[in-house]
C-alpha cells in the first residue's frame, strides 16, 4: 500500500554483477544474466507467496550501455513475469532525488547516486529536482575500465566529472550520498570512530572527515577490509573506487558535508506515486502515528499529552526550536510504545527501538534525542546505561537537557493518568511566576499522592521552580 512512511514487509537484493564487463566488452556477462534471471524468478515466487498487487521493475545502466541488453530485458520480464522499464540516466537521477526528498526534512542539496554501472547526480531542494546527469563511474564500470588500477581510475573520474556543471550547485550544500558502496565506506567510518548509532540513513560527516576518510580507504590493504564483517564481501572490491569518486567529488564540488541516504531510486518511485497532499506530509510524524496506534495503550492520550507537555514549556518561556514543534509532537506519540515490556528492560527496550527504528525526515541528533527522552521517562531520571551513554555523546547539551525535561514532564503525567485520555485534560499543569503548579478537580484530588508530589519536585527543580498541588 502507498504511504508517506511505508513499512518494509520484505528487504532482499541479490548482487549479480550485471555492470562488470559493459564497459570493457559492451555486453552483460552470461554468469551475471544467469545469476539476475534466478534472482528475478525468486522474487517472483516470493511476491505472489506476498500477495503483492502490483509490481514496479526498472533496469538501469547496465541494460541501458550493454548490446544485449534488450535480450536481457526480454529475458528478465519472463522470468518476473511483468514488464521491464528501461530507464534513462536523467530519469534514474530524478528518481533519485526524489527518493531522498521523501527520505529527508527539508533537503538542500545535491544528491550522487553511485551504482555499478554509472553515478547520477542531481540537485534537490526542499521538494523539487533539478536536472539530472549521468555518467559511467558506477564501481564496476570503474574497475573494468581501469583494469584494476587506481591510478587509471582516478584520470578516468577527473574526466568525467570535469564534464558536469551540476558539481557547481554542491558548493556550501549538503552532499546527499546514495547506493551501497558509499554506506559501505560509512559503515567503515562508523567503525573506526566507534560510533554509538548503528543506523545509515542520515549519518552526516564533515566533509574535512571524508576527505581524509576516503584516502585512508584508498590505501587500505585487501586484507584489512576483509576484517570489516558488516561489509560484504561483494563490495569489498568496490570500495576503493566509490572511495576515489567521493573524494574527486569533494575536491571540485567543495559541499558542506556528507550525509547518507539509505533511499534512492526505490523510495523515488514510490513517492512520485503519491498525491502532492501525501508527499507533503511529514514522514516521521506519520511513522510516529503508526507506532502510537500499533503500541499505546489508549492512542487516544497522545493528543492530550501533546497539549499537556506544550502547556508547560511555554508557560515556562522555554523556545520551541530546541527541539522543534515536530519533535515534541513525535516524543508524544512515541511515549507509550513500551508498556508491554517487562519493567526492568521498558527504558533500554524502548530506547533500542527508536534509535533503530525505520524513520525518515529525522538526523541522529534527533534520533539520540527521541530515544533518551523515552529510555529516562521510563528508567528514571537518573537511570545510565552503556547505549544511553553512547547516544548522549551524539547531543549538544541544551538538546540533551531539553530531552531529560521531556522525560520528566512524561514521568509526571503518566503517574497521574496511567496513559489513558480523559485525565490530563482535567489536570492542567503551568509555570506561573516562579512556581510549578498542578491542579486538580475534587473528584480528582486522590491522584495527588506522595509520588505524584516527587516527581512534581524534580520536573520543578529541571524547570529551576519551586513547585505547589492545588486545586481547581
Amino acid at each position: 500500500m502507498l504511504a508517506r512512511a511505508p513499512a518494509q514487509v520484505f528487504n532482499e537484493k541479490e548482487m549479480a554483477g550485471l555492470g562488470r564487463q559493459v564497459a570493457t566488452t559492451g555486453r552483460l556477462a552470461d554468469d551475471a544474466i544467469a545469476k539476475a534471471i534466478n534472482a528475478l524468478v525468486r522474487f517472483r515466487i516470493l511476491c505472489e507467496a506476498m500477495h503483492v498487487g502490483e509490481l514496479r521493475v526498472i533496469a538501469t545502466a547496465a541494460a541501458r550501455y550493454a548490446s544485449n541488453g534488450p535480450e536481457f530485458i526480454a529475458r528478465a520480464e519472463e522470468a518476473i513475469g511483468q514488464p521491464i522499464e528501461l530507464i534513462s540516466g536523467g530519469r534514474e537521477a530524478v528518481l533519485s532525488g526524489l527518493g531522498v526528498i521523501s527520505g529527508f526534512d527539508v533537503p538542500d542539496g545535491v544528491v550522487g547516486d553511485l551504482g555499478g554501472g554509472s553515478l547520477e547526480l542531481i540537485s534537490v531542494k526542499g521538494g523539487s529536482v533539478g536536472q539530472g546527469a549521468s555518467v559511467p563511474l558506477g564501481g564496476l564500470a570503474l574497475l573494468d575500465r581501469s583494469k584494476g588500477s587506481l591510478r587509471a581510475a582516478e584520470k578516468i573520474v577527473k574526466d568525467e566529472l570535469d564534464k558536469l556543471p551540476q558539481l557547481a550547485a554542491m558548493k556550501g550544500r549538503d552532499f546527499y550520498a546514495v547506493g551501497g558502496t558509499w554506506r559501505a565506506l560509512a559503515t567503515l567510518h562508523q567503525h573506526r570512530m566507534a560510533y554509538p548509532l548503528n543506523v545509515m540513513h542520515g549519518y552526516a560527516v564533515p566533509t574535512r572527515d571524508v576527505a581524509d576518510f576516503v584516502k585512508l580507504v584508498e590505501r587500505a590493504d585487501a586484507s584489512v577490509l576483509d576484517a570489516i564483517d558488516s561489509v560484504s564481501s561483494a563490495r569489498r572490491p568496490l570500495l576503493a573506487y566509490g572511495a576515489l569518486v567521493l573524494d574527486e567529488l569533494i575536491k571540485r564540488g567543495k559541499p558542506r558535508g556528507i550525509i547518507i541516504s539509505a533511499q534512492g531510486v526505490r523510495e523515488g518511485l514510490l513517492h512520485e506515486q503519491l498525491s502532492p497532499e501525501e508527499q507533503n506530509a511529514d514522514p516521521l510524524l506519520q511513522a510516529a502515528r503508526d507506532y502510537n496506534l500499533l503500541r499505546a495503550r489508549d492512542p487516544r492520550h497522545a493528543a492530550e499529552l501533546i497539549n499537556w507537555t506544550r502547556g508547560i514549556l511555554e508557560t515556562a518561556g522555554l523556545p520551541q526550536d530546541e527541539p522543534s514543534g515536530r519533535m515534541i509532537e513525535t516524543v508524544c506519540l512515541l511515549s507509550d510504545i513500551g508498556w508491554r515490556a517487562h519493567p526492568d528492560y521498558r527504558g533500554e527496550q524502548s530506547m533500542n527501538v527508536i534509535a533503530h527504528a525505520y524513520f525518515t525526515g529525522i538526523d541522529h541528533v534527533g534520533r539520540a534525542f527521541l530515544a533518551l527522552a523515552i529510555f529516562h521517562r521510563y528508567a528514571g531520571m537518573k537511570a545510565s546505561s552503556p547505549g544511553a551513554a553512547g547516544l548522549k555523546t551524539l547531543l549538544p547539551p541544551a538538546i540533551l537537557a531539553r530531552a531529560l525535561l521531556i522525560a520528566a514532564i512524561f514521568r509526571v503525567a503518566y503517574l497521574l493518568s496511567a496513559g489513558m485520555a480523559g485525565i490530563l485534560p482535567r489536570i492542567p499543569a503551568a509555570c506561573v511566576d516562579n512556581r510549578l503548579l498542578l491542579r486538580f478537580p475534587d473528584d480528582l484530588s486522590a491522584l495527588a499522592s506522595e509520588r505524584v508530589e516527587g516527581r512534581l519536585k524534580q520536573l520543578a527543580k529541571l524547570l529551576g521552580r519551586d513547585f505547589e498541588i492545588g486545586r481547581l
